[in-house]
């Protein structure tokens, strides 16, 4: 009973001695829910206690500010120790330690003493006053700026810019040479005029050209779209009307017929998906077998005197046709650089597929542009009509290879993506220089021919070597 007793006695005092370790072993694991960061301790040290707030100042409970002081960030692991300078690692070849020198001499008001300067190795660089440092970082920076000025020139001396100054600098060229072979002749206020006729009717046509190139397609039929317009705005019916009414009916008939045969030409290439060459082939046959068979191959001459005299007259010393190349090849500048419409014609030029997957309608857009190359074919029609007083069959013949040739001089490249309108004017007026100078001089159509072949082969090739400089660059 007794060793019972002293059993029990014992295990219950081995019990209540084993139960508070349990509870504090339980108490301990109970806040671990998930698991643990593995970045950290299991359980970091609490943060030394802050002192409480002193006497009649307010309890901050939770706030940040502390009315003593804030917590610190973090006690440091260990006191800093001072080390030997002699248990440095150094870098390699670098000075060893030693003492300084005698330098200056502690209190206020004690002069420099001479020879406290600091110690530099032998051949070590001399250092610079303060207006006179040298950096190498402005060095480098001065550098990358004079060779960013010679990119930026060289870029924009290979570009549209540098391309539009040959052309002046070769237009003056021509005017020297013409002013050389032709003598009186060519510096005549006459011829002059005659030329600025002549390059205002091929400036129209190659104003509409120069979209349709840039679009990367080509329009082998103005010429004889033009000629077409010229022959139905001269037909006895529509004249008629133009007595009956006002002579603005040869003009609006002239332009109707230039837009329906772009529209044509339009549909065929963009919905009928015929290549731009034959479709315009095709036109082009088309075209002129059909005014032939209008005019049964006659001269039609215009009966309204007031339409003659409206386009023959002069404002301010200029040609009416002119004014109207002027405003054409301004419209046309403006319609290719600051609108959309100019913007999409760059873009389906460059690369179509990519144009239709950017949201632009390319059948729809390319539609419009050959309506737009008819447009201009019958403006022209309008402005021969005027210069000539008749129409004809045979008005703008091989016209088509002229408006190509001044876009593809004036910049514009013929694998499309890139046009330029000023560059086409300038264009327009080196070739109609060449064909007067060759008049002049009493040169064969053949040899004009030859020539102009020539000069079309030349600036393909010169085209082709600034696109390949401007994509290495």
């Amino acid at each position: 009973m007794a060793e019972r007793e002293a059993g029990e006695d014992s295990v219950g005092r081995a019990g209540h001695s084993a139960r508070p370790a349990t509870d504090r072993r339980r108490a301990r694991d109970q806040h671990t829910v998930g698991r643990e960061p593995a970045e950290g301790d299991a359980r970091p040290l609490a943060g030394a206690r802050l002192r409480r707030a002193a006497a009649r100042r307010a309890h901050p409970w939770c706030r940040c500010g502390r009315p003593r002081r804030d917590l610190r960030t973090g006690a440091p692991s260990r006191r800093c120790r001072h080390r030997c300078a002699h248990g440095l690692q150094r870098d390699p070849r670098g000075a060893r330690a030693r003492r300084p020198r005698a330098g200056r001499v502690g209190g206020a008001g004690r002069a420099h003493v001479a020879g406290a300067g600091h110690r530099r190795a032998p051949g070590a660089r001399p250092r610079y006053g303060r207006n006179n440092r040298v950096s190498e970082q402005a060095t480098a920076a001065a550098g990358s700026t004079e060779s960013r000025e010679k990119g930026r020139i060289r870029s924009l001396l290979s570009g549209a810019a540098g391309h539009n100054l040959g052309l002046v600098v070769a237009l003056i060229l021509l005017c020297v040479v013409g002013a050389v072979t032709g003598g009186e002749r060519f510096v005549d206020v006459g011829n002059l005029l005659t030329i600025l006729r002549l390059a205002a009717v091929f400036g129209v046509l190659a104003v509409g050209m120069t979209f349709v190139i840039t679009s990367g397609g080509i329009d082998l039929s103005v010429g004889s779209v033009m000629g077409l317009a010229t022959v139905w705005a001269t037909t006895w019916s529509t004249q008629n009307m133009a007595e009956s009414f006002h002579w603005i009916i040869i003009v609006i008939t002239a332009l109707v017929v230039g837009t329906a045969a772009g529209l044509i030409n339009g549909v065929i290439i963009a919905y009928g998906r015929v290549v731009p060459f034959i479709a315009t082939l095709a036109m082009l046959a088309g075209a002129r077998g059909l005014a032939e068979l209008i005019s049964d191959r006659q001269t039609q001459r215009v009966t309204s005197t007031e339409f003659v005299d409206f386009f023959r007259m002069d404002l301010l010393g200029v040609p009416m046709l002119v004014w109207i190349f002027a405003v054409v090849a301004v419209a046309g500048w403006f319609l290719l650089n600051r609108t959309t419409f100019g913007r999409r014609t760059v873009a389906i030029g460059g690369n179509a597929e990519a144009a239709r997957l950017a949201g632009i309608k390319v059948r729809r857009h390319t539609l419009y542009i050959y309506a737009l190359a008819g447009l201009a074919a019958g403006i022209a029609a309008v402005m021969m009509l005027g210069r000539t007083g008749a129409g004809t069959s045979t008005h703008g013949m091989l016209y088509e290879l002229e408006a190509i040739a001044m876009v593809v001089v004036g910049g514009t490249l013929l694998a499309g993506g890139r046009g330029t309108i000023f560059g086409t004017v300038l264009g327009v007026l080196i070739f109609t220089l060449l064909l007067n100078i060759f008049t002049l001089n009493n040169m064969s159509s053949s040899a004009q021919l030859v020539a102009k072949g020539a000069i079309i082969v030349v600036a393909v090739l010169l085209q082709q070597r600034l696109s390949r400089r401007a994509r290495s660059s």
